[in-house]
């Protein structure tokens, strides 16, 4: 008997995201979710990623009125110096964080929620992998920056484009600096029920 298809909502607009899914081959449609993260405040990073996540797998769900399919939430921040850095906001903040970066390493957190709509439960965890930043100089970082690459991403780099070439070094998850640990989805994707011939799409 074959396998019916995985049904996965990605709540999130994130291209990146969305590339490591299709570059796994596991199936998945995308629903934004508007969720408004300026509503929520918290200190420290494991708990704001998280919080966001389940935010937006929760919002896309709410919304849609999903019974049936899993809901993927993610959310993605730096820290540097035990600060909390999302986007930059303009190219100066995003020369600026670099000027910090490089030669030093920061921690990058990507909250994940997996909601199952139809036994309401869910699956939460923040990922962690430390990212060591090459000692690169003034005038790459003005180039790299010049790009516009760094103002869409949490981290004002993107490891799969142009950024990676100014990261030394990583330890733990690759794709969780992407914007998803496809090592923590596949292990819940199986908790969750799927069976492996679902895991992955033609």
């Amino acid at each position: 008997m074959v396998a019916t298809s995985l049904d996965l909502v990605l709540a999130s607009a994130s291209p990146a995201r969305r590339r490591l899914l299709l570059q796994a081959r596991i199936p998945h449609r995308v629903e934004v979710s508007g969720f408004d993260e300026a509503g929520v405040s918290i200190g420290e990073p494991k708990g704001l990623v998280t919080a966001l996540a389940q935010g937006k797998a929760v919002a896309v769900q709410r919304r849609l009125g999903l019974v049936g399919p899993l809901v993927l939430g993610c959310d993605s921040v730096l820290v540097l110096d035990a600060e909390i850095h999302g986007k930059p906001k303009d190219a100066a903040e995003a020369l600026e964080r670099w000027q910090r970066m490089r030669g030093s390493h920061g921690e990058l957190h990507t909250g994940h929620c997996l909601v199952d709509t139809v036994s309401g439960r869910h699956w939460n965890t923040d990922v962690v992998t430390r990212v060591h930043f090459a000692d690169v100089d003034d005038a790459t970082l003005a180039a790299y920056v010049a790009s516009g690459e760094p103002l869409h991403c949490a981290g004002a780099f993107a490891l799969e484009g142009r950024g990676g070439l100014l990261v030394r070094r990583l330890e733990g998850c690759h794709s969780n600096v992407i914007g998803l640990s496809l090592p923590w989805l596949g292990r819940t994707l199986l908790q969750a029920g799927v069976d492996p011939e679902q895991l992955w799409g033609p």
